[in-house]
């Protein structure tokens, strides 16, 4: 049974080397039959956070921050795919999620990260782990890190290495899991209740 993914992308820099690696994600996703939507912040171009998608009355939100909710409401999963500027998350990705917030409750999340180094970006995973957490998404256990990300994939994301084929799916393999086990879970009308209520009141101020 198809997913439906929006996979985020974190940097709005002119010479951008990890849309290589978001290209890869997305291509494999949608190998594995899923229905896959891209979100790059250039295209959305949102402003710095001023009022929350949930902090507009309905219909009175900005056009392009209603296409990117009903993106992210219909969603069953989320991934991430993330730089590291400075040993944390890059600014773009960080302001992108932060329009929203009970709009990503009860589904799961997972990080791809990537730097020139070759330690791919897994300082700013840790830091970004901790922010989908408290966003109602927590994201999967395992990561997948791509180190020096300029020479890993072509620009169309096709890898330059057969091995990225096999630690995608099983990074992949396991997001679905979770995936499908909260979905069922969230079609259970008395148990959703229940945790909406929680979620809601955890997240009153923000």
């Amino acid at each position: 049974m198809p997913l439906k993914i929006v996979v985020f992308y974190g940097s709005v820099r002119s010479a951008r080397e990890g849309i290589k690696a978001a290209r890869f994600v997305t291509n494999r996703c949608k190998l594995r039959g899923h229905e896959v939507n891209f979100v790059d912040p250039l295209e959305y171009s949102l402003p710095l956070l001023d009022k929350m998608y949930k902090e507009y009355r309905p219909n009175e939100a900005p056009p392009v921050l209603q296409r990117l909710a009903n993106l992210i409401v219909a969603a069953d999963a989320y991934i991430m795919v993330s730089g590291e500027y400075n040993h944390t998350v890059p600014p773009a990705l960080s302001n992108l999620l932060d329009h929203f917030l009970e709009e990503y409750f009860w589904k799961p999340s997972a990080i791809v990260c990537y730097s020139a180094g070759s330690f791919g970006g897994v300082r700013a995973a840790m830091t970004l782990r901790v922010t989908l957490s408290e966003m109602g998404m927590s994201s999967i256990p395992s990561l997948l890190p791509i180190p020096k990300v300029q020479a890993a994939f072509k620009d169309d994301g096709a890898p330059t290495d057969d091995a990225w084929f096999k630690r995608a799916d099983k990074f992949l393999n396991e997001l679905e899991w979770y995936a499908y086990a909260l979905k069922a879970a969230r079609e259970k009308p008395c148990q959703r209740s229940e945790c909406d209520t929680m979620l809601v009141k955890s997240a009153v101020g923000k």
